[in-house]
């Protein structure tokens, strides 16, 4: 029985340590808990009315932003404004203020923004440079957009390069040729060299030559090629056609053709030409020298 009593009573001393045990954990926690709390408070109302602050900067200032590129826009539209230039303009006006608002919501939560401005220039720094190329096609195609030497549907040649322009962006031209090749062209090549552009102007000038040879009948020829001009429709009369010999060669007189006629019809008016010129010039018994090689063998004896 006294064994029992005894184990009774330390089971009790046990619990009762326990007990204290747990009630001094539960006061700590509820220390650290109530510190915890105080902590999110001081937190919240230090950094709670920055938040609110900085993200009502934001959407107020995005919204400011759309409003003024939408204004940027509708000025460029009443100016008439080539709308691939009105989209880069766009683009960018949209994109400084964005940056600009970001870093007024940062700074009202209290960063510093002084370091972050300068990363952000020593960034564009280095993407400017590493970018140059890219960057000059961008700056010749606003160039190009701007002054508007040519546009889509002109026939220009550029770079080197012949063809109907097909398109116009801020980084390159791209030009359809005769043989319905696509060529694009960098911005950098195109305001670099010389532009023609045969487009421009309602008519152009065909210019051709052909010689006949020093037997033949000059003033035949002459009025044979005035009449061949004359009878074709697409030539016009204004400015006045024009035939005359612009060479005594070597085995042949040389004339030149100078007919006008509109621009659409320049092409097909060079080929007929040429082919009128020959089947006249045969029908006539009007010859054209060509090229001849005299062979001359010599036999020689054992």
């Amino acid at each position: 029985m006294a064994t029992e009593q005894n184990l009774i009573e330390n089971t009790g001393e046990v619990v009762g340590e326990a007990s204290e045990v747990i009630a001094e954990q539960g006061l700590i926690v509820a220390d650290k808990t109530q510190e915890y709390i105080s902590i999110a408070i001081e937190y919240a109302t230090e950094y709670g009315l920055k938040i609110i602050g900085a993200l009502l900067i934001f959407l107020i200032g995005k919204w400011v932003a759309v409003r003024i590129q939408s204004i940027v826009v509708k000025l460029m539209h009443k100016n008439k404004v080539d709308e691939t230039l009105v989209s880069f303009i766009e683009s960018i006006v949209y994109f400084l203020l964005m940056m600009l608002i970001i870093i007024a919501a940062i700074s009202t939560l209290g960063v510093q923004t002084t370091s972050f401005v300068a990363i952000l220039g020593a960034a564009g720094l280095a993407i400017g440079l590493a970018l140059q190329g890219t960057l000059g096609n961008v700056g010749s195609g606003v160039l190009l957009i701007s002054f508007r030497p040519f546009k889509v549907g002109d026939y220009v040649e550029i770079a080197g390069e012949t063809g109907t322009v097909s398109g116009i962006t801020i980084f390159a031209t791209t030009l359809n040729t005769l043989d319905n090749k696509q060529v694009i062209v960098p911005n950098s090549s195109v305001s670099a060299g010389n532009i023609t552009n045969f487009s421009t102007r309602t008519e152009r000038r065909i210019d051709l030559s052909f010689g006949i040879g020093y037997g033949d009948d000059l003033k035949l020829a002459k009025e044979i090629l005035y009449g061949i001009m004359n009878d074709d429709p697409r030539v016009l009369d204004e400015p006045a056609p024009f035939v005359g010999v612009s060479e005594l060669g070597d085995s042949s007189v040389n004339f030149v053709f100078r007919p006008w006629v509109k621009s659409d019809d320049y092409w097909d008016v060079y080929f007929d030409m040429n082919e009128k010129v020959k089947l006249t010039f045969d029908e006539k018994g009007i010859s054209i020298p060509f090229p001849q090689m005299d062979i001359h063998l010599n036999k020689i004896e054992e």
